[in-house]
Parts: structure tokens; sequence; C-alpha cells
């Protein structure tokens, strides 16, 4: 198996292999996947904790690999065979004829069924003690002799199961096999009925499933690897080895790209021929892209651009404009370091750009590597690495994370959850807002996860395909392919918002903040900066919520608009632009979020945000003068109308003067419904007639 890993200056090939050191620990261990949701067929609790061991495998200097703990929580390894830092070793590599581990249960049952998973030389189990609640010992199993086994579980039904199993003691005779002994996990059921284990596939995955290889103008007889595909789905970057056509040496990695070229006389998509990114990105060095935001032009790069040429372990960001893309610049992450012995490193950046997954070797790994998380600072510097957690990290290694658009949903490729190969794709969600909390991995099949190294999983905001590497039907070395993806395994869908900021008067683009947070909350979910010279801001939202959307301007008054996805339960691409109105006199500003519900004066949610603004402005400019007018729909009489409108006028101004505000600089002015900005005939329209303007007299 070849596994090909983007490393801070080279890009190798690395051969899967178990590494051999680690650390001894103490025998006290608690499980960190015990009670997962799990594939077996009959109810089964796994050992929650380590009671004592005989002697521990050393893995690597710091995590978990080999220990005791491995033994605890479902298997990590079965059904698979062979070796596995997941699961327990003795000490000495072909063992001895005493070796032993005793494990307890957080609830204690009448063990009718017990099942040892054994990964490595199933058979070397010679004796299994019960242990019940007042400590006294039961013998269920003794063997006479060692006596290899096909199936890696021993299932072992107790004559006498009346106590309760609080504890179990399992003994090796590692000495009468030759060779390494592991345990991958130990459980009991009060099912009589033969435990199976399985592995956690995603559910309803289709069994044919087509993986699409990219074609000619993507792929060569070289390497194409890590796949980045822009969230509107258009552009494709990608890194290429062993071509000419780079600016290093063959043997060097350049970033490529391809656009997807619309259908045409009747001619189906297609992507165009592929292009070499040239400099600064590109250079004599190793180069690959691993994130890209949701406009397009921010590309977060592998490695540290140094001003002499060279490169260093990091992460750098470069931004595209007219003239081209930016001489990359670090993205400082604090006490940034990696513990890999090739300095390996993988990353992905969330769609709100405000967080980093890391997949590096940290002192705290559990393994080989681990994902992490770096969220940024106001300083716009990022926090020092967090682990994101026993979940989904496993004393194997855990690479090539993606972050889906929803900003919940995760792939990454994992050797230590059970799969059909030396490095499968899971998926798994974040359960809420923290980064730490994640819902049990699953496994995307055998239709995807082949026998060898699968990973580089990547999908547009639009959810319908993804893409991913592979040298399985490829033109020759590793190539790109795509395959359109089923319902269990896609993201939350999302809507793509994009769109100019322009003066309000004279309809020219004005460089500007762009910010969006939920209706009626004032927390920014996510902000972008808008230039001209680039021609749109971009953001994704999930659906299925209502947004404000704000655009800030220094010498403008803030606008807002608001985006109901409520409704909406499939990916969206909507267009939206925003209109600034300039602070000086005569200019009428349209409170969008000063609304009323029908026949009341009783401002709606979300109205205090933007008269704050008001506040805010008529602070700035002391000697401004404002006039209030108010309006209402053409529902009722006119009189009662009228008189609505002035209410509404009167709570708006009793609003701005509570806040300090004082009323000579506020005028008022009812309309009824006299002049209305919409139609009247249904109730979304008539709810834009129920507004409140403001129009400045005096700055």
């Amino acid at each position: 198996m070849r596994v090909w890993s983007i490393l801070a200056g080279i890009l190798v090939v690395m051969a899967s292999s178990v590494s051999k050191a680690q650390s001894p620990d103490a025998p006290q261990r608690t499980a960190s996947r015990n009670d997962a949701p799990t594939t077996e067929r009959n109810p089964i609790q796994w050992a929650s904790r380590v009671v004592g061991v005989s002697s521990e495998k050393k893995g690597e200097p710091t995590g978990e690999q080999y220990k005791a703990s491995q033994a605890l929580g479902r298997p990590s390894k079965i059904p698979e065979m062979g070796e596995s830092p997941c699961a327990w070793a003795p000490f000495y590599a072909d063992g001895t004829a005493d070796e032993w581990i005793q494990v307890g249960f957080e609830r204690p049952i009448q063990a009718r069924q017990i099942i040892i998973a054994e990964n490595v030389n199933p058979g070397a189990v010679v004796n299994v003690l019960v242990i019940d609640e007042k400590g006294k010992e039961h013998s269920v199993y003794q063997a006479a002799s060692v006596q290899p086994r096909q199936d890696p579980l021993l299932r072992i039904f107790p004559k006498d199961s009346a106590y309760l199993c609080a504890q179990i003691k399992v003994v090796l005779n590692g000495a009468a096999l030759k060779g390494m002994n592991q345990i991958d996990a130990i459980g009991i059921s009060e099912d009589t009925k033969p435990i199976t284990v399985g592995i956690n596939v995603s559910k309803n995955t289709p069994k044919d499933i087509q993986k699409e290889n990219l074609g000619k103008t993507v792929n060569s007889p070289g390497q194409e690897v890590a796949p980045v595909i822009s969230p509107d789905g258009r552009t494709l970057y990608f890194t290429r080895n062993f071509n000419k056509a780079n600016m290093g040496a063959p043997d060097r990695q350049d970033v490529w790209y391809s656009t997807l070229e619309s259908a045409s006389n009747g001619n189906p998509a297609s992507w165009s021929e592929a292009i070499n990114i040239g400099p600064p990105i590109n250079n004599t060095g190793d180069n690959a892209i691993s994130g890209m935001a949701p406009d397009g032009r921010t590309a977060y790069l592998i490695n540290v651009y140094r001003p002499d040429g060279g490169m260093s372990f990091g992460i750098s960001k470069s931004i595209r404009t007219k003239a081209g893309w930016s001489q990359p610049v670090e993205c400082r992450i604090a006490n940034n370091y990696n513990l890999h012995e090739k300095n390996q490193l993988e990353f992905c950046v969330s769609p709100d750009g405000k967080a980093i997954i890391l997949a590096v070797q940290r002192k705290d790994t559990r393994g080989n590597r681990d994902l992490y998380v770096s969220l940024q600072k106001s300083d716009n510097t990022w926090s020092e690495p967090v682990s994101l957690g026993g979940v989904v990290n496993t004393a194997e290694f855990e690479s090539s994370p993606f972050l889906a658009a929803d900003g919940r949903t995760l792939y990454f490729t994992s050797a230590g959850h059970p799969g059909f190969g030396n490095g499968d794709i899971f998926v798994s969600r974040r359960q809420d807002e923290s980064w730490g909390n994640w819902s049990e991995p699953e496994n995307l099949g055998p239709a995807i996860n082949t026998a060898e190294w699968d990973g580089y999983f990547t999908i547009p905001a639009s959810g319908d395909f993804a893409y991913l590497s592979s040298r399985a039907g490829s033109l020759g070395e590793d190539d790109i392919f795509r395959l359109k993806l089923y319902p269990a395994i896609k993201p939350d869908p999302v809507a793509i918002i994009s769109g100019q900021v322009l003066d309000a008067q004279s309809k020219k683009p004005v460089a500007s903040e762009v910010a969006s947070g939920l209706f009626g909350d004032d927390k920014e979910i996510a902000k972008v900066d808008y230039s001209p010279e680039t021609g749109e801001y971009k953001m994704i939202l999930p659906t299925q919520k209502v947004y404000n959307l704000k655009a800030k301007k220094e010498g403008y008054f803030t606008t807002t608009e608001t985006i109901d996805l409520s409704k909406d339960k499939r990916f969206r691409d909507i267009r939206r632009n925003l209109y600034l109105v300039k602070i000086e006199p005569g200019q009428k500003i349209v409170m969008r979020e000063v609304l009323f519900q029908q026949s009341q004066f009783t401002l709606l949610p979300g109205a205090n945000s933007e008269l704050d603004q008001v506040v805010s402005m008529l602070e700035k400019y002391p000697t401004m003068e404002l006039l209030i007018e108010g309006h209402t729909d053409n529902q009722g009489d006119w009189e009662p109308n009228m008189k609505l409108s002035e209410d509404r006028v009167r709570v708006v101004k009793g609003y701005l003067t509570s806040k300090g505000i004082p009323e000579t600089r506020i005028q008022t002015k009812a309309w009824g419904p006299s002049k209305p900005i919409a139609s009247n005939e249904t109730e979304e329209k008539r709810k834009q007639n129920r507004r409140v303007e403001f129009t400045i007299l005096k700055l």
C-alpha cells in the first residue's frame, strides 16, 4: 500500500506500517470508545476500564498505542485481522506463558455470553475468569492447550451466570503461538445468540457506486492527488507530480487547476485542460493547496514560504487579485509543532474561515497523528491546536480532514476505526457548537473504500459530487475521480449567497465588509471583505434558518437584508446585491428590519439591532437631525391606518430617546397606506409596506 501525504517541504510515498515505539503507562484506564453505536446484531457491553495488566508493548513515545486501554470499548480492528496499535499487546514480541489483562464494566450484568476479540494469532487465550460484585472469581474458560483459530472472536457461554459480572480477567499463553498476541476488545452480553461484529458503515449505503475518472484534461500518466474543489464547484485544484512542466524538478509537486466548462452545442459540461497555477504559489519546492475560502479567492497552502525562497513547517494563505495570486503569508498558529518523524501535515479550513482542522502528531496525540482544531483569534492569529477528542481520534493515524460547507460534517481518513483497508474514509458530525463532541464515525463503505489507503475527500457547497484520489482505474499513477454522493453521507444543505455592494445613489461598487448572523441575534456567523476589484462577495450559510445580511462601510449607514432560508431543504445559489446609503443630508434610509405585525405598533423581533445602528449614527454625528416616517399596508379603513402609522413612529422615536437621543433632533411624519413600496396582494408584500423610513435632515 502506498499513501501519498503532503509534508512540510516534501511530498513522499509512505508505506503503511505499525510503529514499534511507545512509552510504558500505568494500568488504570478509562475508555473513550465504550458503548459507541455498533453494527453488532446483538446487544453487548464492552469493557470500560482497565483494572490491571501484566505488561504493555511500546509504541510511539507519546500516546496510547498497544496499551491496555486499547482493549476497551468496541473493536477497533476486527473484523479485519492483523497487528494494530489500537489493540492491547504484551511487551514481548513472542509473548510469555502468563500474560494477562483485567477489565471492568460500567454496568454489571449476568454474562450469558463473553466475547474476546483477538486480532493477531487468535487462540492464545488459556484462561478466562469472571469477577463478581463481591470480588469472587469464577472460572468460565480453560484451555488444556493452545489451539490456533481462524475466527478472531472467542465466544464463551458460561454454564453458571447467576452472579453479576463486574470484571473479567483474560490470561494468554503467548509463548505457545509464535509471534505477537493482541486483544482488541472484551465484551459481555445477556443474550445467548452468538455475537457478530461488523464495520459501522453509513446506513443505506448503495452497493454500486461508480467512480468517474475526470479524464485526460485533468489526469496524466503522472500523479494527481489532494484535490480541492472550490465551493461553487467550478474550479478544481490539485497537486501534480512526475510532470516535466512542474516548476521544480519533475519529481517535485506543483499546484494545478482545471475549470468546469458549461455544456454547449449538445456537449455535456467538461473539465478544461489543467493549468499550472504558477508563482508565487508554485516554486522549486513541493506545493499544495489544502483549503479554499467560499469566495474562491483565498487559498490555504501547505508550508510557510520564507523570504529566501525556502519553506518550513506550517500553513500559509494567498489571495487572488486582478494581478494574480499574492505572495503566501504565514497563518501564525500558537505553539505550532509536529512530532511526526516525517513532519506530515494535512489540514482543512472551515467554511467560515474561523477554524483550521489539522492532522499532526503532538504531545497529547493518541497515536501516529490525530485531528486537532485551531481557532482564529481577534488579531487574526490562530490558537494552539486542541484535539477533536477520542470519538474521532484513535491510537492509529487520522489524516486528510475535510469539513463540508455546513461547518459540521467532517470527512477524514483513519486506520484506527474498523474498515476495509489500510486507511478508510469516514464521516462524523459535530453535535454542538464545540469542537470536541462528535458522532461515532461512519465508514463510507466498500464501494468507496478499497483494500489500500483512501482519502482526500472534497465536496463543493452543492453537495452533489465528491472528489478524491485513487490509483484503481487511473491513467498511470494516482488520478482524480469523482462520485455522486448518496443521502446518508451528504452534508446538510447550504446556500451560497453572493453579490455586490453598491452605492444606493450612484450604483457604483463600494469596498465594504459583509457579515451575516441569525435573525434576531447580534452574533456574527460569517464575515467577508468585499472589494470592487474582485467582483463580488460570497459566503456560505446553512439552510432552514433566517439570516441578517449586513454591509458596513465608514461614512455609510449599515444596510441590512433578510435572507429567509427557513423552508429550503436543498442547496441554493442566491445572488443578493446590497445597497449602502451615504450619510449626508437628504438621504433616505429604509429600515428593513424595523417591522410591525398587521394592525399592531409593537416592534417585531430584530428591530432593536437596526435601531441601535441609528442610535450609533446619531451619537457619532451629534448635530444630525432625522425625520421618521411611518407607513402601513392597505388593510382596513383609512383613519385607523393613519392612527396606526402615527403610533408606529411614536414607538420608534421613543426607542431612540430612551437611548439618550434628544427629542429635538427627531421629527416624525405618518403616511398611513398612501405610499406603498409593494403591491399589498400577499401578506409578504404587505409586510414590506408596514415599515419605517428615516431621512437625514441635517448633518
